[in-house]
């Protein structure tokens, strides 16, 4: 069985260390569909202790042909203490990879700014195979104090082959034309849980109420949570927009305190429901009918980043709002969506009141066909040597 190594941060559900949900979800997908492949993989994770307590790192199996390597930290509170001990685990994972990949291995790679430094040490020192999957270029999103843009993108191009979420990122970073496979998000297919909110059979439009969700980040530089919420007040009685999401404590309450004030103008029920995850997440979005994607256009990352709910969404069965950006509209799924054009409160409850809840549309079936793709495309790109 032919080995890989995927470093990222990563962890299992019941998990200790601090993770990103939308990139594990991703990297778990793919994990299963190189296991699948007939690959073995072994998880090298970044990922530290929440709030910098004491871990105890470690191999564990995932399932046959998985395991997961974790590293011991214990950071503390004293910042000055916290910088020297992250320097210390920078150097313990870069001890643990060279004891392990040798020349010809190969390395899938979810680019992040806390180890970018060792893609140029792991394809010319370590003469590894170096697969880079590149989401989005981060100092597009929002300045950083030590990364420059031209320090991202220099790291970006070591790299034998690309995995990244659009052609527009692809044209943008991969200069040299290297070999790249295209991934919009995670194409696992959810079965349907038959859990609608109104779950009998449907009935008029005008009779019934049409759920709509925003499941996503509540980070104002991407504007998505705040715009969902804002279209409730153009909606008629008859429509429900759930906010879920995550977010830092202030960004938390600074949304909780805007759906208070939009709902006090509103005919249409507006509400913030939590941060849901596993089977909570699935069957609470399974019950809802539209899915809304609501992204500012005019940030530099919406450019070329694909905005992995949107998969989420088809997965389970909803339609879906979005904004209308040639990343979405020029993708595999650019057909599916119901656009707006303009980024205001009035034209995204215009776009949501021209969706036709009751039609045959099947989601899960366009998912289904990326995934047979996407899979055949992998193990392709598995074979290149640059």
């Amino acid at each position: 069985m032919r080995k890989i190594f995927y470093l990222g941060y990563y962890d299992l559900p019941d998990g200790k260390t601090d993770v990103v949900l939308a990139a594990t979800n991703k990297m778990r997908y793919i994990i299963d569909v190189l296991a699948d492949s007939g690959y073995g993989v072994e998880i090298i994770s970044a990922s530290t202790n929440k709030r910098g307590e004491k871990y105890i790192g470690g191999t564990r199996q995932v399932r046959d042909g998985v395991c997961l390597t974790t590293f011991s930290s214990n950071f503390g509170k004293n910042r000055f203490a916290r910088v020297v001990k992250r320097r210390i685990f920078f150097n313990r994972l870069k001890s643990y990879l060279k004891k392990q990949v040798a020349e010809g291995d190969t390395v899938l790679i979810y680019h992040s700014l806390g180890y970018y430094k060792l893609y140029k040490w792991l394809m010319t020192q370590l003469k590894a195979n170096v697969i880079l999957e590149a989401e989005e270029i981060y100092t597009d999103v929002g300045k950083t104090r030590f990364v420059t843009r031209e320090k991202e993108e220099r790291a970006l191009s070591y790299a034998n082959a690309y995995i990244f979420p659009t052609r527009l990122l692809d044209e943008k970073v991969n200069k040299a034309h290297k070999p790249s496979v295209i991934i919009h998000g995670t194409y696992g297919v959810e079965a349907d849980r038959e859990c609608k909110f109104d779950n009998a059979e449907f009935h008029e439009q005008d009779k019934r109420t049409i759920h709509c969700v925003y499941a996503g980040t509540f980070d104002p530089r991407k504007g998505g949570a705040i715009a969902a919420a804002a279209a409730a007040e153009y909606l008629p009685s008859n429509y429900h927009v759930h906010i879920l999401g995550f977010g830092s404590g202030v960004e938390i309450q600074n949304m909780k305190d805007a759906i208070a004030d939009i709902s006090s103008r509103s005919k249409a029920k507006l509400t913030y429901d939590g941060l849901l995850s596993g089977e909570d997440y699935i069957r609470f979005i399974q019950s809802c009918d539209i899915g809304l994607s609501t992204q500012n256009p005019d940030a530099a990352f919406n450019a070329t980043s694909f905005p992995s709910k949107i998969l989420s969404y088809m997965a389970n069965g909803l339609r879906v709002v979005s904004i209308r950006i040639p990343a979405i509209e020029d993708s595999a799924i650019g057909k599916y969506m119901y656009y707006y054009d303009t980024q205001t409160p009035e034209e995204i409850a215009r776009a949501i009141m021209t969706v036709d809840v009751v039609d045959d549309h099947d989601g899960r079936k366009i998912i289904s066909q990326l995934d047979a793709g996407f899979r055949s495309e992998l193990v392709k790109l598995l074979e290149v040597r640059t």
